[in-house]
């Protein structure tokens, strides 16, 4: 219990910084629209694998990240909330909590993997009942590759409050993160007592294909509440992993969360 809180705690902390980004979230108010930035900033609790590939759940907290309108000097609104079609940025960020054998008896022999930090950058394009997009990131501490992924998203309206999204996602990841979270050394597997093999993943690719879907309300003008889930399959050579084998390559998350938006200007 005290592990698990301890991660809790690291993974919050590290979500002032990171998290899930998305762009564009709910209708702006006609003080906001003309604000240079508007941001969606809060925290939710999301039930999720205890690690990649793992067969067992926790509960985690996870920071939720709304870019409603973003200024770059010369350059103008490179996120314009204001608009339902065209091309926009936002910045994506990832955070991977530590792995360690002690963890469950499937991770027996494996070296302990410090948590990571993934800053990036995603954009896409998108219509009034539709977006696609895809995000890039650069892995920091406990992995130093590269991660990103593919997505489409349908959008509905239901009512004047309420989005709703879902579509397919892709994910990808270079070698380095691959041999990072889904290798196994000759050593480890020898430590394993037999529970794994030794396994040497290929360079960059795809890891997995899924599906995910968001449910979002406002409130009122500034407070907005989520419900998002997702479905993951491992594929290539994260699915053919000694770990995952022993784990699962079936992946699900659903979690609920609560944003609150700021608008302010920086530039005059």
């Amino acid at each position: 219990m005290k592990k698990i809180i301890s991660r809790a705690v690291v993974a919050l902390l590290a979500g002032t910084v990171s998290g899930a980004a998305f762009a564009q979230g709910g209708s702006l108010s006609e003080q906001d629209a003309n604000r240079q930035f508007v941001v969606d900033l809060g925290v939710g609790a999301m039930i999720k694998p205890r690690y990649e590939a793992s067969d067992s759940y926790l509960i985690y907290p996870f920071p939720l990240i709304s870019v409603g309108r973003f200024f770059v000097p010369g350059i103008g609104q490179v996120v314009d909330g204001r608009r339902r079609s065209g091309v926009f940025f936002y910045p994506s960020f990832g955070f991977v909590g530590s792995r360690e054998a002690s963890d469950t008896t499937d991770l027996t022999g494996t070296n302990k993997i410090n948590w990571a930090l993934e800053l990036g950058l995603g954009g896409g394009f998108r219509g009034e009942h539709w977006r696609a997009f895809a995000e890039l990131r650069q892995g920091f501490n406990g992995h130093t590759g590269q991660v990103g992924q593919l997505g489409f998203d349908g959008i509905l309206y239901p009512g004047e409050k309420w989005e709703l999204s879902i579509g397919p996602r892709a994910e990808f990841a270079s070698g380095n993160y691959m041999d990072t979270y889904f290798g196994v050394s000759a050593a480890e597997a020898a430590a394993s007592g037999g529970r794994l093999t030794a396994y040497d993943p290929g360079g960059t690719g795809f890891k997995s294909v899924g599906l995910a879907a968001r449910v979002s309300y406002d409130w009122n003008d500034d407070v907005r509440l989520h419900l998002q889930g997702g479905y993951e399959r491992l594929i290539g050579d994260a699915a053919d992993s000694p770990i995952a084998k022993i784990g699962s390559e079936d992946q699900f998350n659903i979690g609920l969360g609560v944003t609150y938006r700021f608008a302010f200007d920086v530039f005059k």
